[in-house]
């Protein structure tokens, strides 16, 4: 029997939360679409952890996934149907979409560029907006799952703060408009996760609020990511879920 495919954006380093994700439903049984930028990832702090796709791809086919790559610039309008053309082509359809692409680059009000602002809103907003009404287009009648992530990020981070809450209202939106076609969309606020960005500053800050006294990791979203995709987590539509270890407490 087949397994269900399900498409990651955003997937670029081995670190990072979408990649965390993909090996946590490989090892559920689904095969895996990762969409990936590499030119962002290098102009992002983080970049000093190297792309390793590469690798991360053939950890997941070792864990029995079949893994179709699609290399895309969230910021064109054209990017996500090429993706689910290309998942198509493979004769393939997605029964669960993850949303943890993001464009994020610190600002605030007064020293914010239009063209930040924009760049924000194009990759947060409108790519998911697109990439939704693909999903939703091809999904198999029995349904599918949805899952963005998001962040409460804002003082300082005004596009990315808003546009991930803009992100939020689309995916919530979605539970109620989609319901016909059998699809489940929640949203996940992981809190902060250092997959290679923080400075000792912030990670210092980060860990003074936190009550589990650790940080989170992509296995703390992976795994609620996979609670929800599976028959014990369908019941939950339509809703914004802290899973942060009491950041936000």
């Amino acid at each position: 029997m087949e397994k269900p495919l399900v498409l990651i954006t955003g997937v670029g380093r081995s670190v990072g939360i979408g990649a965390g994700i993909a090996r946590q439903l490989a090892s559920d049984g689904w095969d895996i679409a990762i969409n990936y930028w590499p030119s962002y990832d290098l102009k992002m702090p983080s970049s000093t952890f190297p792309s390793d796709l590469e690798s991360l791809i053939a950890e997941l086919t070792a864990a029995g996934a079949q893994v179709i790559a699609v290399p895309g610039d969230l910021a064109q309008v054209d990017t996500a149907k090429t993706i689910f053309d290309t998942i198509a082509k493979n004769k393939r359809v997605a029964s669960g979409l993850i949303l943890s692409h993001c464009e994020s680059v610190n600002s605030g009000i007064l020293d914010t560029s239009l063209e930040s602002f924009e760049q924000h809103f194009a990759v947060n907003v409108r790519a998911s907006w697109q990439l939704i009404r693909e999903f939703a287009l091809q999904v198999p009648s029995e349904g599918g799952r949805i899952v963005a992530l998001t962040s409460d990020s804002i003082v300082n981070n005004l596009p990315y703060g808003a546009s991930k809450a803009a992100l939020d209202r689309i995916v919530l939106a979605a539970s109620r408009e989609l319901a016909h076609l059998h699809i489940v969309s929640n949203v996940i606020n992981p809190g902060p996760v250092d997959t290679g960005w923080m400075s000792e500053a912030v990670r210092t800050a980060c860990l003074s609020r936190q009550p589990s006294g650790r940080l989170g990791t992509p296995a703390d979203t992976a795994n609620l990511v996979s609670f929800l995709f599976s028959d014990r987590g369908a019941w939950i539509n339509g809703q914004l879920l802290k899973s942060d270890g009491g950041f936000s407490a």
